[in-house]
This record gives C-alpha cells, sequence and structure tokens, in this order.
C-alpha cells in the first residue's frame, strides 16, 4: 500500500490540511482542535536544524546525503526562483510513522460534492486532517454512520503556509532526490502565494512552480530534462478518474432513482478498473503499482482529490511567458490574478489557456 501512496503523491501529499486553519482559528469540536494542536506541537517541538543533524556523526549517511541536497535545492529555491527565504525546509523532524497526517474526505452517497471545512486563514477545504491514524478511522466510522461515503489518505508532507517553519519530514527522505526538490519548490510557492477557497488557482499555481523550477533546477546543474514514465501514468490514471467523475455526476443528476443510481454508481466503478486494465497492460508494461489502490474498495469520496493539481497550469505557463520568464513579475501577476472575485479571475485564466 506504501508504494501505491507514493506513486499517487501528486494526489495526497500535498494538500494544505485542514490543521493549519484550526490551529489559527478555533474549532466548534474541542477534541479535534486539541488533537490538531497536540500533533502540530509535538512536530514543531522535534525539529532540528538542518546543519546540526548533518553535523551529527550518528546521523546515517543516506539522511546525511539527502538532507544535503535538499539544502542545496532550498537555496536554489529562494534565489533563483525568488521563493520566500525564511526558516522553512531549514530544519528536519523525525516523525516516527509513515504520514504526518492522515485526512479524512466524504461525500454523500449519491454526489461528488465535498463535504467541506472551512476556516477564516486556510479557506474551505475537502478533507479533515487527524495526526493519529486511530483518530481518523473513528471520524470516518462516524461519517459512514450518517450515510457518507468515507475515504482515508496518508499524508507525508505538507505546508502551513509560512505561519511556521516547516520542516523536511521523515517520511520525505525516502523519496528520490528529484522528487525532494520539487516538494520544496511546490510547498514554498503556497507560502509565496496563497488564495482562500480557490484550490484549483493554489495548486495550478505551485504545481507551474514546481514543474518550472525543477526544469531550471536541472538544467543550472547541466542534467538533460528528465523523461519521467511515472509522471505520464499518473497523468493518464489521472485522465482515467476525471473521466470516471464527469459519468458519475450525469448519472447523479439523470432522471434514474436512488435505487438505479446506486446500480449505475458500480457499474461505473468496475468500468473504470476496466479501462485500468487495458491501459495498464497496453501502455505501462504491466507496471501495477496503481493496482492496490484500484482494486480497494471503491467510492465517492476516493475519487475527490484527482483534477486540483493541472487544471490551470497552462494558464500560469502563459503567464510565466508574458512576463519574459522574471519570476518577481511573474508573482506580481499572480498576486493581481488572485485579488480578482472568483468569476472574473476563471475568466483570466481562460484567456490565458487560450494562449496569445
Amino acid at each position: 500500500m506504501r508504494g501505491s501512496r507514493r506513486a499517487l503523491d501528486r494526489v495526497f501529499t500535498r494538500l494544505v490540511p485542514g490543521a493549519l486553519g484550526v490551529l489559527l482559528s478555533g474549532c466548534s469540536s474541542l477534541g479535534y482542535y486539541g488533537q490538531l494542536a497536540e500533533g502540530q506541537w509535538q512536530l514543531l517541538r522535534s525539529r532540528q536544524p538542518v546543519a546540526q543533524v548533518v553535523a551529527d556523526p550518528a546521523t546515517s549517511p543516506a539522511l546525511r546525503q539527502r538532507l544535503q541536497f535538499a539544502e542545496q535545492a532550498r537555496v536554489f529555491a529562494s534565489e533563483r526562483l525568488k521563493l520566500p527565504d525564511n526558516g522553512s525546509y531549514r530544519v528536519y523532524a523525525e516523525l516516527g510513522r509513515p504520514y504526518v497526517v492522515w485526512n479524512v474526505f466524504a461525500t454523500p452517497e449519491l454526489s461528488l460534492q465535498p463535504v467541506t471545512h472551512c476556516f477564516p486563514i486556510a479557506g474551505c477545504v475537502a478533507y479533515r486532517g487527524y495526526y493519529q491514524p486511530g483518530a481518523a478511522r473513528g471520524a470516518a466510522a462516524l461519517m459512514r454512520q450518517q450515510g457518507l461515503d468515507v475515504y482515508i489518505g496518508g499524508v507525508e508532507a505538507y505546508s502551513t503556509l509560512g505561519w511556521f517553519d516547516d520542516p523536511i519530514l521523515s517520511s520525505m527522505v525516502g523519496w528520490g532526490d528529484e522528487r525532494l526538490a520539487t516538494v520544496i519548490f511546490h510547498e514554498l510557492a503556497h507560502q509565496r502565494f496563497y488564495v482562500k477557497d480557490d484550490t484549483e488557482f493554489n495548486e495550478s499555481f505551485a504545481t507551474f512552480v514546481e514543474q518550472e523550477g525543477s526544469r531550471q533546477w536541472r538544467l543550472a546543474r547541466g542534467l538533460a530534462p528528465v523523461d519521467d514514465a511515472s509522471a505520464r501514468q499518473r497523468e493518464q490514471l489521472t485522465q482515467l478518474v476525471l473521466d470516471s467523475r464527469g459519468r458519475l455526476q450525469a448519472i447523479y443528476a439523470g432522471p434514474l432513482d436512488d435505487a438505479g443510481k446506486r446500480k449505475a454508481k458500480q457499474a461505473e466503478f468496475e468500468r473504470l478498473r476496466r479501462e485500468y486494465r487495458e491501459v495498464r497492460d497496453r501502455d505501462w508494461q504491466g507496471d501495477r503499482r496503481f493496482d492496490v489502490w484500484m482494486f480497494a474498495p471503491m467510492n465517492n469520496a476516493k475519487l475527490l482529490p484527482f483534477g486540483l493539481y493541472d487544471q490551470w497550469v497552462p494558464a500560469f505557463s502563459q503567464l510565466f511567458k508574458e512576463a519574459g520568464g522574471d519570476w518577481r513579475q511573474f508573482y506580481q501577476r499572480v498576486e493581481a490574478l488572485g485579488r480578482l472575485p472568483i468569476e472574473q479571475r476563471k475568466a483570466a485564466l481562460g484567456r490565458l489557456m487560450a494562449g496569445p
């Protein structure tokens, strides 16, 4: 299961958790607030300066090498990509567990509309974060009793949008060097600019910064662009899921009664699995890294995280070209977009998508 989650990293590991909003604004549930405050506090307490960890003779050579690489990428992020120059990703935290939080997603049984949780600073998010898996499972069980579709996703890293010095986590250091660098670029982009209540804008912006930043990072080191077969497989999987979601939305909005919609829903999940097998066996030489995720129980909530990261990436690419490849000018234009009312913002992004 862990391997499949890593392969789906862009779906699950870069969401700003609901914990942030609660920690900064309070929560109607004292128990939920308590576990978040305790979890974040423990994380803050466990941080150590990366330089100190690298200098420690007890540090394993593999961890030392990974942290040294991360610090090179961190310097590049601030000096070349003009991302925030602060204490984030200059500290390290050992978690002693595979994930930092577990996010719980929920939808009605016959809808793809997420159950959202809104906070004054982080805005509305389609999940709740828990620092202990038992707490996440307990919350999920209560939601299922309400008739909701529920899914739990383990999260290996997250951003606090600059409110704390975000650490490199032990859950991240098992990644390859390139992925570790791209996550640093992505999360620092969230710190550079973030718009409440517009996940597609925020994640597309950060994904563009990640992609262009990674291209420049490799160029600066004299390396060729990555031919990433795994990325292409994730894109194909994401498209399969998005197509399936579109068909489900048509089913739920259609004339069938509830019993008919339930039957059509299960038939759609079987179609998704069938189409996945066809793509896997035709294009992936039998690579089965997504099998565990695909053939585990399926419901609406499990499909929610897909499609958050890429919708407006071409628009930000065009904006970067119009800024002449100047990062500061680019960020100024991004901020101007972010200040627009949401419908005007989407219209402006749509015009950028159409190109010059």
